[in-house]
């Protein structure tokens, strides 16, 4: 017994030697920053997690390239008031849902209780007429958002996005087997303009499944006089870096496809510009 006595007391010797010597004090200022992070660990930093992103903030000489949308402009700040040096330039994005299949677009009444995740619907054959290309109803991205940024439209059985909340995680759009959801730069000073819709088929085929559906009519592409919209497999896409939201694309869409959030736009149509 002694001799074992010895040997633990030794090994345990060892092991605070050990431990004492290859022992690395934490920064304290990675606790600091971590209080300023939401704590969601979403990723949409890039990093990790929430301590990952604090560790890489305290390496870095300047926070160019580091950014977490959950803390936001302000939440950037503090971390940068915390390491003494200036603030990064931010781009601040929104999520939104490019599909306007309500109640009263959609051409047929669907049922949704039986589906369980959009996921799992992906998998089932859907009815004749049904929007193939829209939303399936089972609320994976809501179930997504660590922000409380989404709710459920009961009466449209549609996911509907609160922007003051979001955060532009994109952690709805990852869970979106439908493709959905795309983020957006949300500039304070203006709107973003945003085509609402994904279907694919021709203008006939997709004015059948909903009465907003965008029909690859390029109108709003010979409309738009700064070259921002693009008519590709019977559906408009938008440039946001070449958008200037003037608005007649909006004005001049036949199925309200085109539509817009942040600053309410007043379109004026100057034709002979």
């Amino acid at each position: 017994m002694t001799v074992l006595g010895v040997a633990g007391f030794a090994a345990g010797l060892i092991l605070y030697l050990v431990a004492k010597k290859f022992n690395v004090t934490e920064d304290p200022r990675i606790g600091e920053i971590e209080e300023i992070l939401p704590g969601a660990n979403c990723g949409a930093c890039g990093r990790k997690g929430c301590h990952d992103f604090a560790v890489e903030c305290c390496k870095a000489g300047n926070l160019d390239g580091l950014y977490c949308p959950g803390a936001g402009s302000a939440g950037m700040s503090g971390i940068a008031d915390v390491l003494g040096i200036a603030p990064g330039a931010t781009q601040i994005k929104k999520a939104f849902v490019r599909c306007q299949g309500t109640a009263c677009n959609r051409r047929i009444k669907r049922d949704i209780s039986a589906i369980g995740s959009c996921i799992s619907a992906k998998t089932l054959a859907m009815p004749e007429g049904y929007c193939t290309w829209g939303c399936l109803g089972g609320g994976d991205c809501i179930k997504a958002c660590r922000f409380d940024a989404m709710d459920w439209d009961r009466e449209n059985n549609m996911p509907i996005i609160d922007t003051d909340r979001c955060v532009g995680c994109g952690a709805c759009a990852d869970a979106c087997p439908q493709s959905l959801i795309l983020l957006r730069e949300a500039k304070p000073e203006t709107a973003t303009v945003v085509v609402a819709c994904s279907n694919r088929d021709k203008g006939a085929a997709a004015r059948k499944a909903c009465a907003t559906a965008c029909i690859g009519c390029g109108k709003c592409q010979r409309t738009c006089r700064f070259g921002a919209i693009k008519v590709t497999g019977n559906l408009a896409s938008i440039d946001p870096a070449l958008c200037t939201a003037c608005g007649e694309c909006i004005a001049g869409c036949p199925t309200s496809a085109i539509t817009s959030f942040g600053n309410i736009i007043a379109p004026t149509i100057n034709r002979n510009a």
